[in-house]
């Protein structure tokens, strides 16, 4: 791979400033998705069961996954459903940031040049090459389980 002129590597570094600006004027935010059902109630006289009516509603429903199992939450229209929809809109918004951030730092990492250990350019944190650390003393004996 042929290296990035130190202008493009500005350009990108000052990127990454302004999506780190952005990312701080992100709001409250939840994550989920925000649906609007509409449904059939199964009475056969009722004006639903007509095949163009579109049928009861709309209803809301914010859904979103914890702990492997999706939570489904109902809402009616109002304050707290456009409250809902800003929120989860300000979260789209930071999944977004985020990502152009992390192609940004990529694009960086690839376009830094390579500095060997020890010289002046050498920005890595300290310990992080050479011989491993361990501990200066001996290990404690650990209480038997009980």
């Amino acid at each position: 791979m042929v290296p990035e002129e130190p202008d493009e590597l500005a350009e990108l570094e000052h990127r990454r400033e302004e999506l780190y600006r952005q990312l701080g004027q992100v709001g409250d935010f939840r994550r989920g998705s925000l649906n609007e059902v509409r449904r059939k109630c199964g009475k056969p006289n009722c004006a639903c069961a007509a095949p163009d009516h579109p049928g009861h509603g709309p209803q809301y429903n914010l859904t979103r996954t914890v702990e492997g199992r999706t939570r489904a939450r109902h809402l009616k229209p109002g304050p707290e459903l456009e409250k809902i929809r800003r929120e989860v809109g300000e979260y789209e918004r930071f999944r977004d940031l985020v990502g152009q951030v992390t192609e940004v730092n990529e694009a960086i990492c690839g376009a830094r040049p390579v500095t060997p250990p020890g010289s002046a350019g050498d920005v890595g944190p300290p310990g992080t090459g050479g011989e491993k650390g361990g501990s200066s003393g001996r290990s404690r004996k650990r209480d038997p389980p009980r």
